[in-house]
């Protein structure tokens, strides 16, 4: 085949753009297969063969957003051991877009990371130009509201009207959204087709129907009309798919009422997606979140995997994929490593905390992260303090290492039946520190 070229000042630089092997064109977008099943849970070990590799699951996935994740290389995240990451469908298109990534083969040869790839479908991101601006709800920060201190009511309820401090910069019908960029005000619109086109041009293994994701303060009117809306848009994704090497899920959504949670596993179940998503506002609070998961997981078809989004904290992890979620996302790592939180296995630690300045230690005893293996608590807190760039690459490989590896252990724990004593055993010894001065 011809490759493309670089011309540099120097050099020519060959590309790889990792076209699909002759295996992978002939078999299917996903194939799922289930290895064991925990009793008295919905956990379960699987394996899902995709165009660019097979993915061991439960399994965690870094966010790159913008086909990147933040202060990493490819080679960082291979070493760590992430098996897939998530790039981000409504960044992408904005910059650089869709059409130039598929220049390059897609997001595999524009990135540099051979392994699969999950995109989005810039449902969540219309989201957070929309209710989620006007609320102040995302999907991290004020995530569950009850635990964040944000007022709200229980029950139906009336969704807060939009501010002049928070105005919505998106405006939504029955056929789509029409939004302004976030970057330079323009005027944009998507559709079920049109963000299945740029996933498409993406070319990610795994692909998401286009869908509305609500606010967790909206009320159950509101919320009932979105649902109808994302469903009839699950069908247009699935009419305006093409790309047969490509996986799509559909979206469950419904927010935290169990009527519509229900409506809606049952009605995307039956529309012959090869996996699912389990998205939109998961209620006020993590109690929420489990109801919410023990009402649709046993709903969708257990031979097809489910990816819950945006979710990733250690306690998370362990109560979801107790009730049936084999795949997640969520900055969360990264984005807290950037700011001086880093995981223990007693907690998070600050590592701009003083007692750190002469601690000549790795972060975490034992740890086999790149991290741990080089350098000092002492050497990282005066990064961090001197803002100096190194510190984001350190942390974030540190707090991914723990995160993909601790999924990887509750896999492991699955397989071997004990599952529940490890559980006992983690969440005993990191809840020692909710406030983040662990020793490790």
């Amino acid at each position: 085949m011809a490759w493309p070229v670089l011309i540099t000042s120097r050099a020519r630089v060959r590309i790889d753009v990792h076209p699909l092997t002759q295996e992978s064109k002939t078999m299917g977008a996903l194939h799922f297969e289930i290895e064991k099943r925990l009793p008295n849970s919905l956990a379960r070990a699987g394996r899902v063969t995709l165009p660019h590799g097979v993915v061991e699951t439960p399994v965690f996935m870094p966010v790159g957003t913008k086909a990147t994740v933040k202060a990493l290389t490819p080679e960082d995240l291979d070493a760590i051991g992430a098996q897939i990451i998530l790039g981000n469908a409504y960044h992408l298109y904005m910059r650089p877009g869709a059409e130039l990534v598929a220049e390059f083969g897609g997001l595999h040869g524009f990135s540099g990371w051979r392994k699969p790839f999950l995109t989005d479908s810039g449902g969540f991101q219309v989201f957070s130009l929309g209710f989620g601006m006007a609320h102040g709800v995302g999907k991290i920060a004020k995530i569950f509201p009850e635990e964040s201190g944000t007022p709200h009511a229980k029950g139906p309820q009336r969704a807060p009207a939009q501010s002049k401090a928070n105005p919505m910069l998106c405006r939504v019908d029955e056929d789509g959204v029409t939004f302004r960029s976030h970057i330079d005000g323009s005027q944009h619109r998507f559709t079920p087709a049109i963000s299945i086109d740029i996933q498409q041009k993406l070319g990610a293994d795994i692909i998401l129907a286009f869908d509305e994701c609500t606010s967790p303060l909206s009320s159950y009117a509101y919320t009932q009309e979105a649902l109808r809306r994302t469903h009839r848009w699950a069908q247009a994704s699935l009419e305006a798919k093409t790309n047969p090497h490509q996986a799509l899920f559909g979206i469950v959504q419904g927010g935290a009422y169990e009527s519509l949670r229900l409506e809606s596993a049952q009605y995307m179940n039956g529309l012959g997606f090869e996996g699912f998503a389990i998205g939109g506002s998961l209620g006020t609070s993590k109690a929420d979140m489990h109801q919410i998961l023990e009402w649709v997981c046993p709903l969708l078809d257990e031979d097809k995997p489910r990816h819950l989004l945006g979710i990733g904290e250690p306690e998370d992890l362990f109560e979801c994929i107790e009730r049936g979620a084999d795949m997640f996302d969520c900055v969360a790592p990264t984005r807290i490593a950037r700011h001086g939180a880093l995981y223990t296995h007693a907690g998070k630690i600050n590592i701009r905390n003083a007692r750190f300045r002469h601690d000549q230690g790795p972060i975490e005893n034992g740890c086999a992260c790149h991290t741990c293996q080089y350098h000092t608590r002492g050497y990282l807190r005066h990064l961090f303090l001197a803002d100096e760039l190194l510190f984001y690459r350190l942390a974030s490989i540190h707090n991914l290492h723990f995160i993909v590896h601790l999924v990887r252990r509750i896999r492991s724990s699955i397989l071997d039946g004990s599952f529940f004593a490890f559980k006992e055993a983690f969440l005993e010894g990191f809840k020692q520190n909710r406030s983040g001065s662990a020793t490790g």
